[in-house]
């Protein structure tokens, strides 16, 4: 039984002599956050290796509960030391939601009217939040990271990678799509990533 252990050693997994380098596999169909986390954790001495498996997620409000469920169902596949992670957005507005259900919002509304309904509220404040999930076939750990911001309207810049184009973080006036590569600098995905990084480095 794999099960959270803030305490207990984390394993990764070696890509070889040649190297030296560390693997992680990330269990994705994503590129955009392959392309993220690949940039985010190479400085740290990690490659990141795509693992495009198709998995059946838990729909729930619940990130956290989300990803552990994801974690077991990727191992269950690979059977090898992984990574996921769920990213969200939490309204103010609308208490907190939709979180772990954020993409299904995402995919119903999509860019125009995400912006309309949630950019034109009395309070469009918002904090985007990303859980990274660990399993090394004993424990499973988690780490989040999360940034601040507001929706905005219309949406501004590309639209190719979700909620990108809608999300303004505070002390910026650009969205994340206008920032560019800049985002990676200071992401909710770069926060959970970094501490999860700082944690196989530690062990």
């Amino acid at each position: 039984m794999v099960r959270k252990g803030p305490t207990t050693q984390l394993i990764p997994w070696l890509l070889g002599c040649t190297t030296g380098r560390l693997l992680l596999r990330f269990v994705t169909n994503n590129p955009f956050k392959v392309k993220e986390a690949q940039a985010i954790l190479a400085p740290s001495g990690f490659e990141v290796r795509a693992s495009p498996i198709k998995l059946e997620e838990l729909q729930t409000e619940d990130a956290e509960r989300l990803v552990k469920d994801k974690c077991l169902k990727a191992f269950d596949h690979i059977r090898h030391p992984l990574f996921v992670e769920h990213t969200g957005l939490y309204l103010k507005y609308l208490n907190d939601l939709p979180g772990g259900l954020t993409q299904i919002f995402w995919d119903r509304l999509r860019a125009e009217r995400f912006a309309e309904i949630f950019g034109r509220t009395e309070d469009p404040t918002v904090i985007a939040r990303t859980i990274v999930g660990y399993v090394d076939g004993r424990k499973l750990f988690t780490f989040s990271g999360e940034v601040p911001g507001r929706i905005c309207c219309p949406p501004r810049g590309p639209q190719d990678f979700q909620w990108d184009c809608v999300f303004v973080p505070d002390g910026f006036d650009q969205t994340f799509a206008e920032l560019g590569d800049r985002k990676n600098e200071i992401s909710m995905r770069r926060r959970a990533l970094d501490s999860f990084a700082k944690e196989l480095r530690r062990k």
